[in-house]
C-alpha cells in the first residue's frame, strides 16, 4: 500500500468578549490539495473555539491512520496534548473541566490518526496562522449564529456522563 502524505492542519479560535461571539478557523493543506473550514456561535470562548478549530479539521480527514501535523496558537490545545494533561484529565473523568464535551469529541478523531501539535505564536505573520485568524474573526461576526450548546449546557464546568 501506498503511504500517504503528510496532512498539516493550521487551526485558530476567537472570540468577542471572551465568552461571547466566537468562531474558529481551519486549513488543511495535503500536497497540491487545499481546504478551509470554519464557523461561528453566538456565545462561546476563545478556547472552545481553538479546540472547535482542530476538530473540525480532524472531522474533515477522510481516511484513519493519517499522519497529521497541527499548527495551532493555543498553548491550551497544544499543552494539553504534548504536556499529558488531557491523560489526567481522562484519569479524573473531566471532573470540573471546562470544554470536556469538546475534549470527549476530540479524544477518538486524536486516536484515529497519528497526530503531532505544534505550537506557533499567533499574530506574527505565518501565512496559514494568519488565514486562520481571518476565518475565525469573519465566522464569529456573523449575523443569527447558532448556540454554543456545549458552552451554554456547561458554564458551571460539569459534565454529565
Amino acid at each position: 500500500m501506498e503511504k500517504r502524505p503528510v496532512i498539516y492542519l493550521y487551526t485558530d479560535g476567537s472570540a468577542s468578549g471572551n465568552p461571547g461571539p466566537g468562531g474558529w478557523g481551519a486549513v488543511l493543506v495535503c500536497g497540491p490539495l487545499r481546504k478551509e473550514l470554519s464557523g461561528g456561535f453566538a456565545l462561546t470562548t476563545n478556547n472552545r473555539m481553538e479546540l472547535m478549530a482542530v476538530i473540525r479539521g480532524l472531522e474533515a480527514v477522510k481516511w484513519e491512520g493519517a499522519d497529521i501535523e497541527v499548527w495551532s496558537d493555543s498553548s491550551y490545545v497544544v499543552n494539553a496534548v504534548e504536556q499529558k494533561w488531557l491523560d489526567g484529565w481522562v484519569t479524573t473523568g473531566f471532573k470540573k473541566k471546562k470544554n470536556a464535551d469538546l475534549w470527549l469529541r476530540f479524544l477518538p478523531l486524536y486516536k484515529a490518526h497519528n497526530v503531532h501539535f505544534h505550537w506557533l505564536k499567533g499574530h506574527a505573520g505565518h501565512p496559514e496562522n494568519e488565514r486562520c485568524d481571518r476565518l475565525a474573526v469573519a465566522a464569529g461576526s456573523q449575523p443569527d449564529l447558532p448556540a454554543d450548546e456545549g458552552y451554554i449546557s456547561n458554564e458551571d464546568n460539569t459534565l454529565a456522563l
